[in-house]
């Protein structure tokens, strides 16, 4: 028999149980793997709007560089310096739009195989850090199997990954990246592809709900026209969303590579 100490003691820890029981719902389960999310900012190179903006987030991003450009080497080293990934932001051929809009160095379908290569590993070299790439427009070069071999084929060579931004949904950037033995990774989300403030933290809702629905989310935008209303909203969401994933850089996202078994 429970002394009356013992027995006031452990009815009152029953009490305490069931209050705490009935006064919430059960703690939900906890997830069975954890949540990352890569954050990609486009266009640099240019000192466009929200440079320094993007370059200050207090989370690590992956900043895709233009080559060719007049702070490309400038925004790449700066970058790289305060623990951001660097890739190169390719320039390549749209279906709708003026060649113009590319920049230097541009890859477009009607190159030949070698000037190509040779376009690709030139943009690679002005680009300092480069860890990747990924394309810039590019919904007609990428939608195109022989340019995106060729491209590829580079990116082996000088042990680069491609990010598939999907500029469109005919993209062989996979299927190619796969047949050649690129690691590969696809954007999910493009963040500012309207550039109001509304319209921003409605595509970072949309994150929030890929990021509990998916274990690996990566979302694309921009410096330039919208680059310091992405900036701030994602500075203001970013408590938010380390609550429900890590940032990593997009090389952490990378597929891993295939091993052999030890058993034969």
């Amino acid at each position: 028999m429970l002394r009356r100490p013992a027995l006031s003691m452990l009815l009152t820890v029953l009490i305490a149980f069931s209050f705490t029981a009935d006064a919430g719902a059960a703690p939900a389960p906890e997830r069975a793997e954890p949540r990352r999310v890569a954050i990609v900012i486009d266009d640099f190179g240019n000192a466009m709007d929200g440079t320094e903006e993007m370059f200050a987030l207090p989370a690590p991003i992956t900043v895709a560089v233009m080559p060719f450009l007049p702070t490309t080497k400038r925004d790449a080293e700066e970058a790289h310096r305060r623990g951001h990934e660097v890739i190169v932001h390719l320039p390549m051929e749209p279906v709708r739009g003026k060649r113009s809009w590319l920049g230097p160095g541009a890859i477009t379908t009607d190159l030949s195989d070698r000037e190509i290569k040779n376009r690709v590993a030139a943009a690679i070299d002005d680009v300092p850090h480069a860890r990747g790439m990924n394309n810039h427009m590019g919904s007609k070069a990428t939608a195109d199997p022989r340019v995106m071999r060729l491209v590829m084929e580079v990116c082996r060579e000088r042990g680069l990954y491609f990010l598939d931004s999907r500029t469109t949904g005919k993209s062989k950037a996979e299927t190619t990246a796969n047949d050649v033995g690129v690691p590969l990774v696809a954007n999910d989300l493009f963040l500012d592809d309207i550039y109001t403030a509304s319209h921003v933290h409605k595509q970072l809702r949309k994150l929030l709900r890929l990021v509990d629905e998916q274990s690996d989310t990566i979302a694309i935008g921009h410096v330039g026209p919208p680059g310091r209303i992405t900036a701030s909203a994602l500075r203001s969401a970013i408590d938010r969303l380390r609550d429900e994933a890590a940032f990593v850089r997009v090389s952490e996202l990378l597929p891993l590579p295939e091993t052999v078994p030890l058993w034969r």
